[in-house]
């Protein structure tokens, strides 16, 4: 069967613009145009996938992507016309999975969709504690703990974590990273790699540990001891 895909915009002409285009690409599509709707959708009918405007009246995106966050694992792209990477970074740690900006192409929000389709049908990997130096990764409860010190960590900075404790000492490029974590290509002019590596650098070094993630600069970063 297809894929139930859910769409919640307040801009009716881009809402039903996606709805045409998606059913024609073969998906099931629902439409909400406001949080409060969209969040009864998913409880009654629970899709696929939710397309989430940021920008919603009443109850905002960011709110709807808590909530259907809290409820399930769905993957979630949301839409925004803020492409500054804080609102991203904000729309990512809200539980997003990932992030299109407004005005954008429909291959790519298909290529993304598809993506995000992929990842969630995997399923998650079956949990383990990964360990380098004194830190280590559950991948079960996603923290982290540096000897006895436990991390609390969002979902981003744990995945972009576990990529580096799966690939120790191996330099990881920015395009490598963006392709396993974000599963896209932010652009080449942004530096959210850089927040997220500053984030883990801040929870893993706040009692004067030793840095454990390292710039090579020109190419990425590498998980390795001084």
């Amino acid at each position: 069967m297809a894929e139930q895909i859910l769409v919640i915009e307040d801009e009716v002409n881009i809402a039903e613009a996606l709805e045409r285009g998606l059913i024609y690409e073969g998906y099931r599509v629902d439409v909400a145009y406001d949080g409060t709707r969209g969040l009864s959708i998913a409880r009654d009918n629970p899709p696929d996938l939710v397309i989430l405007d940021w920008m919603l009246p009443g109850l905002d995106g960011l709110e709807v992507c808590k909530r259907l966050r809290a409820a399930s694992e769905v993957p979630i792209l949301m839409l925004t016309a803020k492409d500054a990477v804080p609102d991203r970074v904000e729309g990512l740690d809200a539980g997003a999975d990932d992030y299109l900006v407004k005005p954008f192409a429909f291959d790519e929000l298909l290529a993304r969709i598809r993506a995000l389709l992929r990842r969630h049908k995997a399923g998650p990997d079956r949990p383990e504690v990964l360990r380098f130096s004194d830190l280590s990764l559950d991948t079960g409860t996603h923290r982290a703990f540096r000897n006895d010190r436990a991390i609390d960590l969002t979902a981003k900075e744990y995945e972009l974590l576990e990529l580096f404790m799966r690939n120790p000492r191996q330099v990881l490029t920015r395009d490598v990273i963006f392709d396993r974590v974000w599963g896209y290509d932010f652009g080449g002019e942004s530096n959210i790699i850089e927040v997220y590596v500053r984030y883990l650098r801040q929870k893993t070094e706040t009692e004067n540990e030793s840095r454990l993630i390292h710039t090579v600069r020109g190419v990425g970063y590498v998980l390795r001891e001084d």
